[in-house]
């Protein structure tokens, strides 16, 4: 909340967590005892953070109600009115893509008469690329609305409503986008995981996990299956941070299996290969293709068979990822009733690159273990990796290592592979449909990358799981949009000669925002100037034209009067 009230004085209740910039306040409700530890664990929930300006007061938040609720917080201010230049070029391409796609119609039976607030908080992530409550009341201020008589709601507003938003209605939504699938035909899904920081509040599923920006926050995994023949985001799933990628996988399926996806193959990535994760594919059905992992001396194996039969020669060559690759025939693990394809490929680029690598590592090694010459310690055995130690008075208590003597049989065996990588498939085809399917798994980390980096859901900064619920909800939501935008916009620079540096997702919404609406004498709005030739060529994306951008105006002005 924006108000603040004294934090209470009772200290032995109350905690103060430092996370970032910001000190959440934390009450004690309960505490259990932990007979196998001998000691009692407290359970706590955070009730607010502390004022920066002000280290004796706090801004609640609903928790601080419940645990205080004889304290008053005052009355919060008036909501915001509205400006009178209104930025509308990127809410008509939002609206334009959220009704082709019918999320309108979709949501609006599920939510109900705040689907148009729903879809405003998915406008909100993509064009100001954040995700913090807090800051909507200023976007909802100066940008035209789908909230019903295009109200602008405060922050507190929007907070209750994320709690009102449903287990049941997260479901509905999931079933009736893939309705709308055709799965009779055959596609193939790329499936890819990241995990998303938590730093404040008390969310069940976050957990100490293995983050992928290397932090140590707890984390909620989040994942999403990502149709490659369509282009398009399918389905989601959140699950607690301490779930490895390789066991989820088979939860997955699964779900993907009850959405009555059955016809398709899954793409994925090296963090799925799992014995058991084949099999069940197997037993189910399902065709895979997976970069191979795991199984070093099958691949080496490989190579050792195939090596100076393929890449120096032309007809092996793939233009399109500058690699050289072929298929060859084995059985993937020994109990295997029939044969794999595996496709070898060599890279001299990543030749070079895990060339120089090894070059670094043995470099680092070598300065590290020539430091403790002389000097009676002990030695990180990663640094012997590359080189047999020479001691003085070896085998004594007080031997110090005084040389080093390389292991050229070691680095030799490990220069042999470079260059190499292997995508195992269940289904026969070539080397080149086998790479060009799994690179096409790119789209999917794109969408993480849009999740994070041009959405800003790195960092889940809610209260209580409802709230983290809710807004991976609503970010999928906005994930399926940007997406849709992204593809739009690709289509078209197919289309035209020159590749404008404007038809990416972050440069079009900063010229489209440039598209104004002002509040004239009479109360109505009008443009405030003619749509540019570089916004025309944005628009033409999808499918609109300086008209539609007219009749859009005018139709948000009448929506407004009065308002």
């Amino acid at each position: 909340m924006k108000q603040t009230v004294e934090i209470p004085k009772d200290t032995g209740k109350i905690t103060l967590k430092k996370q970032g910039d910001c000190t959440y306040v934390e009450y004690t409700y309960d505490r259990v005892y932990k007979e196998d530890k001998k000691y009692n664990i407290p359970k706590r929930k955070t009730i607010g953070k502390v004022c920066p300006d002000n280290p004796a007061r706090m801004h609640p938040n609903k928790n601080f109600s419940v645990f205080f609720p004889d304290t008053e917080i005052p009355e919060e201010e008036h909501e915001p009115k509205r400006s009178g230049c209104l930025r509308m070029g990127s809410f008509a391409v939002i609206k334009r893509v959220t009704e082709g796609l019918q999320l309108d119609k979709m949501l609006e039976k599920i939510i109900g008469k705040k689907s148009g607030l729903f879809l405003d908080l998915a406008a909100y992530t993509i064009v100001s690329e954040d995700n913090s409550a807090q800051h909507y009341p200023d976007y909802a201020y100066n940008h035209p609305l789908m909230t019903e008589g295009m109200q602008v709601y405060s922050d507190s507003t929007v907070g209750d409503f994320l709690k009102g938003i449903s287990v049941d209605q997260r479901i509905q939504f999931i079933n009736a986008w893939n309705e709308k699938r055709d799965h009779s035909e055959k596609i193939y899904i790329s499936y890819d995981s990241t995990n998303k920081d938590v730093q404040a509040g008390d969310i069940e599923e976050a957990e100490p996990g293995h983050a992928k920006d290397g932090k140590n926050f707890p984390v909620i995994n989040y994942s999403i299956a990502y149709d490659r023949t369509n282009r398009i985001p399918l389905f989601y799933e959140d699950y607690p941070g301490s779930v490895v990628d390789v066991t989820q996988l088979q939860c997955m399926l699964e779900k993907a299996k009850s959405l009555g996806y059955t016809n398709c193959g899954f793409i994925l990535d090296r963090g799925y290969f799992s014995k058991g994760n084949i099999h069940y594919m197997d037993r189910n059905g399902y065709e895979f293709i997976m970069m191979v992992k795991g199984r070093k001396s099958l691949v080496r194996q490989i190579i050792d068979k195939n090596r100076k039969t393929f890449e120096d020669k032309w007809e092996n060559h793939i233009r399109p990822f500058n690699v050289y690759g072929i298929t060859v025939e084995d059985k993937l693990f020994d109990d295997d009733t029939g044969n794999r394809y595996f496709h070898l490929y060599f890279s001299s680029a990543k030749y070079a690159q895990e060339l120089s690598e090894i070059e670094h590592r043995i470099e680092k090694a070598r300065i590290a273990l020539e430091k403790t010459f002389g000097k009676a310690k002990d030695i990180d055995p990663d640094y012997l990796r590359y080189f047999s130690p020479v001691y003085d008075n070896e085998g004594q208590e007080d031997q110090v290592l005084s040389g080093l003597e390389e292991r050229a049989d070691v680095i030799n065996d490990e220069l042999k592979y470079c260059g190499y990588f292997c995508i195992v498939t269940s289904k026969e085809m070539s080397a080149k449909d086998a790479i060009t399917i799994y690179k096409s798994r790119d789209a999917s980390e794109k969408l993480f990358r849009m999740d994070k980096s041009f959405m800003d859901n790195a960092t889940l900064g809610v209260q209580s799981s409802e709230d983290a619920e809710a807004k991976i909800f609503i970010e999928f939501v906005a994930l399926v949009i940007r997406n849709k935008i992204y593809t739009s916009l690709l289509d078209e620079v197919g289309k035209i000669e020159t590749r404008p540096n404007y038809m990416n997702v972050t440069a079009a919404i900063s010229e489209l925002e440039k598209i104004e609406i002002i509040r004239m004498g009479n109360g109505c709005y009008s443009l405030d100037h003619a749509v540019t030739k570089t916004e025309k060529t944005i628009l033409k994306a999808f499918g609109m034209d300086a008209a539609s951008i007219q009749r859009e105006a005018s139709r948000i002005s009448k929506a407004l009067e009065g308002n």
